[in-house]
């Protein structure tokens, strides 16, 4: 008999699994509760979800028999508007997160090593695994800055190829000046700046056009927060200028399908409409903020994203309270790794959301 797993590669064989969030059909089997009785703040999406219009331009697909178009040419010339970043530079995803892959397959060589700083997204370290690559790891500093000076020394001594920022960092919401953005960009590495949640910190927190003046920065973003398309992936780039050649040799052929490039382009007809939810959650951010800091055992960090950190303390445990809350209907998420081992993630929702669960930790004093 033949061991297929001999044919593995090796480094996959003792790679360890990513741990995604699992949708509301799961939830309300494992919870044995209906799906209108959980209130999901565990993973950041948009509880407005999408504009109307990309709902309208999903249900009336006119050819979805059709291979989609393989450059998204509609979608990145609305994109060079929104972005102020020409269309030639801009590539479009499956999610934020085929692009991460996509970079780290156009970089890395086995063995190449990347720089990374938890705690922040763990797509970047797994994705490097899954290339063969190596993590140089520069934990951030207590209050989630980023440790420019060992930073500059891993680079001198290391040479990693790719370094992986986000602004706002996720967990914590915190964003990056231009100081040190600038610093990093001084540095021989390829800096990618992942703007997912930019959109919560400000009209002009986005350094997207940014990409046209550096030739070592790429900058990611996503419909999936802003827009509310989470469950369509579709992300996008600015790209430097020489690197496109080699991306649109990469990237598969037809990786944006025709349900979500309609809902994109919608959505960016639809500006006005998302806007405002988007301020909507803003606000309802800072209420949540200050409705935390009210309970005994919790204390949020500052935030500009989609998003409150909290760290649990007293004689609770956050993953005790992220049980007890999912006992509720209530999802958070609890990390359990360095820097984050005793916080909890609560995801910004409606204003009805925040008071069931400002009611049940108060219950919990």
């Amino acid at each position: 008999m033949i061991t297929v797993s001999k044919f593995v590669r090796q480094h996959i064989q003792t790679l360890a699994p990513y741990s995604p969030i699992v949708p509301f059909d799961v939830l309300s089997e494992q919870l044995g509760r209906p799906i209108d009785e959980i209130i999901k703040l565990d993973a950041n999406e948009n509880p407005y979800g999408p504009s109307p219009k990309a709902i309208e331009a999903v249900n009336s697909l006119p050819f979805p028999h059709i291979y989609p178009d393989p450059e998204s040419r509609k979608l990145r010339a609305l994109l060079s508007g929104f972005l102020n970043v020409p269309a030639e530079q801009i590539l479009c995803g499956a999610g934020a997160d085929e692009l991460i892959d996509l970079i780290l397959r156009l970089v890395l060589d086995p063995g190449d090593a990347i720089l990374n700083c938890p705690p922040t997204f763990g797509m970047y370290a797994f994705d490097t695994a899954i290339n063969a690559g190596k993590v140089i790891s520069v934990p951030r500093n207590a209050d989630f800055s980023l440790d420019l000076d060992r930073i500059q020394a891993e680079v001198v001594k290391n040479r990693p190829k790719i370094m992986f920022i986000t602004s706002p960092n996720n967990p914590d919401g915190g964003v990056i000046s231009d100081k040190d953005l600038k610093r990093l960009l001084s540095m021989p590495i390829l800096i990618v700046l992942d703007e997912a949640y930019v959109d919560y910190a400000g009209a002009d927190a986005s350094r997207m056009h940014w990409a046209t003046e550096h030739d070592n920065l790429i900058v990611m973003g996503t419909f999936s927060k802003w827009a509310g398309l989470a469950g369509l992936r579709v992300g996008y780039g600015a790209f430097p200028k020489d690197l496109m050649p080699y991306l649109w040799k990469l990237k598969q052929p037809y990786n944006i399908n025709v349900a979500g490039d309609a809902a994109a382009i919608a959505s960016l007809q639809d500006i006005d409409y998302l806007q405002a939810n988007l301020q909507l959650l803003i606000e309802e951010r800072e209420r949540l903020s200050a409705k935390l800091s009210e309970i005994s055992y919790l204390d949020p960090l500052p935030t500009q994203s989609a998003f409150v950190l909290c760290n649990v303390t007293g004689d609770k445990q956050a993953g005790d309270l992220k049980q007890t809350l999912a006992d509720h209907g209530i999802l958070v998420r609890y990390f359990n790794k360095p820097g984050v081992s005793n916080m909890i993630r609560i995801s910004v929702g409606k204003p009805e959301h925040t008071d069931k669960l400002i009611a049940v930790l108060k219950e919990l004093e």
